[in-house]
């Protein structure tokens, strides 16, 4: 099991380690707000990706014919977006609404869009390159938002390199299949009970400090894989379950900060939540699965595994998130 997984793990890490300094959380989707302030008008937020302060993604807000907008809209760069802001109105409501965004199709760029009504209910939906366009629905079923966070939950996962990185890291030091098993159960529990929490708003942690403890915690595992190199085995190694639920928890406050700036259906709270974890796990799962089949193919193919690649695995994954935890305290030590 254990040169099972270091075959597969080993020729991951590498091609992440290559990557992850330009592709994590740099997929920045674009995002649309529509508020409801009273039967025919609404508050609309475009928020495109930036690069500067002058140059913006190519991404154009579409709305239907017959739509009035009440002034002209109130746009500034902020961080590393573009926000638009405007109110427009529509006789019989936007229902029925196509909306669409131009440009979108020749981007790898998606859209989020949410729709808030005055009731307190909320559509929640994506748009891709392949599907641009969307119509406002009355009432957003229980399945639509099921798929929707779902879905974001999967993508979130799979497009945050920080966290494949750790769990990577930590299959490295796995060394049976039970204890594999222990380990990604360990870290399911313990981020699921900080993503609830932090999402219901039981607890509140700052989420620049989060990040920067998340990248500190690839530092720990990716030393403790070069420790057990050396013939000095570390808690990781001994008990990666316990380290993989302490440091869990520390990755769910990170999930719940990808999902409050989405944001969730006040009326569909429970299902949101559970459908988005649901969706972290399916992701987490995939990538799993990744390894492992990589591993085979590895050890079909019979191509040796150096003595080296376990340091230059663990350098990698470790030099990546070095670079990450001082660019993150930056961002908010003043």
């Amino acid at each position: 099991m254990r040169d099972l997984v270091i075959r597969g793990a080993y020729s991951l890490a590498l091609l992440l380690g290559l990557a992850a300094a330009a592709l994590a959380h740099e997929v920045r989707p674009a995002y649309l707000e529509l508020v409801q302030r009273d039967a025919e008008t609404w508050d609309v937020l475009f928020k495109v990706p930036a690069a500067g302060e002058d140059l913006r993604f190519g991404l154009y807000l579409q709305l239907p014919p017959d739509v009035q907008r009440a002034g002209p809209p109130r746009s500034e760069f902020s961080g590393r977006a573009h926000v638009e802001r405007s109110r427009i109105r529509r006789p019989g409501g936007l229902d029925g609404a196509e909306i669409s965004v131009d440009g979108l199709s020749g981007t790898l760029t998606d859209v989020l869009v949410r729709i808030e009504r005055a009731n307190g209910t909320s559509q929640m939906l994506r748009l891709k390159p392949d599907s641009p366009s969307f119509v406002v629905e009355p009432v957003p079923g229980r399945l639509q938002v099921a798929a929707t966070y779902a879905g974001l939950g999967i993508e979130h996962i799979l497009l945050g390199i920080d966290h494949l990185l750790f769990v990577l890291a930590l299959l490295i030091l796995v060394d049976t299949f039970r204890r594999l098993v222990w380990t990604v159960t360990a870290f399911t529990v313990a981020h699921s009970i900080t993503l609830a929490a932090a999402t219901l708003g039981w607890v509140a942690v700052p989420p620049p400090p989060v990040e920067a403890v998340i990248a500190l915690s690839i530092v720990f595992v990716a030393g403790e894989i070069v420790h057990s190199r050396q013939g000095r085995p570390g808690l990781a190694q001994r008990l990666p379950a316990l380290v993989a639920f302490t440091f869990g928890l520390l990755h769910g406050f990170g999930f719940a900060g990808a999902l409050s700036e989405i944001g969730l259906p006040q009326q569909q709270i429970p299902l949101a939540l559970f459908t988005f974890n649901v969706g972290v796990e399916i992701g987490q799962l995939l990538f799993v699965a990744a390894v492992l089949l990589l591993a085979r193919l590895v050890r079909g193919l019979r191509l040796p595994v150096p003595d080296w690649w376990p340091q230059a695995a663990a350098y990698a994954i470790g030099s990546v998130a070095t670079f990450w935890v001082f660019e993150r305290v930056a961002a908010f030590v003043p």
